[in-house]
């Protein structure tokens, strides 16, 4: 059965150095996705909102040592479909690193093995499309992030949500536990919603 919870503001854990700066720079795009989806000129849109959270997912986000073949294999963002970013996502990973590794991005079309991704993003489709996404990443352990309707309670890790005009996202943890995938309490005290728990009870 689903736990559902909300997260406590007042429960953040503090957070220092680099981690510190990145959690800053993630509120910061918080408060003001309300902007950019007003219709304001000088606001970020939509996707370039998405996009800035995608990178900053990765950063609290824990994949196996395995993952990787070495040091210098870049963390890869992929997106299934349409490329609904045009551009952005590039944009946002562009000449930055996590955890010291390069960052790159695939687009990749609909049903192709997703080796080489450790974060899947899928953009809105039909339920049956989107299960069929979800299915082949299941056994990678790939944090997988979508945006249709109730997407982190049918199984995926990371949904985003449209409310009073900001992008919001709630995490299913029972979905990372499965890919083997640790999630930072600092980014848990950001979710909307928090669903299950790290040990997948």
């Amino acid at each position: 059965m689903w736990k559902a919870k909300r997260a406590s503001p007042g429960a953040r854990p503090k957070a220092k150095g680099l981690t510190a700066f990145s959690l800053a720079v993630l509120l910061v795009t918080i408060s003001i996705a309300s902007l950019s989806l007003n219709g304001q000129s000088n606001g970020m849109n939509e996707y370039e909102v998405k996009a800035a959270f995608l990178f900053h997912f990765a950063q609290f986000v824990e994949w196996p040592v395995e993952t990787f073949k070495d040091s210098d294999t870049p963390l890869t963002y992929c997106t299934v479909g349409e490329d609904v970013f045009r551009g952005a996502l590039e944009e946002s990973v562009m000449g930055k690193r996590v955890n010291n590794r390069p960052l790159r991005v695939a687009h990749l079309r609909e049903r192709e093995p997703i080796d080489g991704c450790q974060v899947l993003f899928i953009a809105g489709a039909p339920k049956g499309r989107r299960a069929d996404e979800l299915a082949i990443a299941k056994g990678h352990a790939v944090l997988t992030v979508g945006e249709t309707e109730y997407f982190a309670r049918d199984g995926g890790i990371i949904g985003f949500l449209l409310e009073e005009n900001k992008v919001r996202f709630e995490i299913n943890l029972n979905a990372a536990h499965k890919a083997q995938l640790k999630v930072s309490a600092r980014l848990l005290a950001l979710a909307k919603t928090v669903l299950g728990s790290q040990r997948g009870d």
